[in-house]
């Protein structure tokens, strides 16, 4: 009984397979040392949200919910980590931020580079007002 392929076609087909998975393994090796830009919020992140809650230009909803962390109901890491996201002061004070995530999600669907979109923050009021497409809207970092 004779085998369909020639040994020669089927050593090539071997080392094709093995030259892939070495190409696979030296991929996963580099991945491995790949160091993710964060591992979440820092200390230091949760008093920037905490100054911004406290501030007078944060929204009633937000500004109760940072008595509410003051007071040691919850905390920060709380919220962040999603062990508060049932809490109905919590929702509220999310849904402040719905309509900037709204503008920021539509940003990102023109084709404006998310680090961009993150770094600008909310659009600032009282836009061009025109069409025009071949320049990204403004924004501002402070609702962010």
């Amino acid at each position: 009984m004779t085998f369909p392929y020639d040994k020669a076609r089927l050593d090539a087909l071997v080392a094709d397979v093995e030259k892939r998975m070495a190409n696979v393994e030296e991929t996963a090796r580099a991945a491995s040392h790949v160091q993710l830009r964060s591992r979440g919020l820092t200390q230091a992140d949760f008093a920037e949200i905490s100054r911004f809650a406290n501030s007078p230009g944060a929204p009633r909803e937000l500004k109760e919910l940072a008595r509410r962390v003051d007071a040691g109901e919850m905390s920060w890491e709380d919220i962040a980590s999603g062990r508060a996201v049932d809490d109905e002061g919590v929702q509220r004070a999310l849904q402040t931020g719905v309509p900037d995530l709204q503008r920021a999600y539509t940003a990102i669907q023109e084709g404006n580079d998310p680090e961009d979109v993150i770094s600008a923050g909310t659009p600032r009021p009282g836009g061009r007002g025109d069409d025009d497409d071949d320049q990204p809207d403004k924004f501002t970092e402070d609702a962010w």
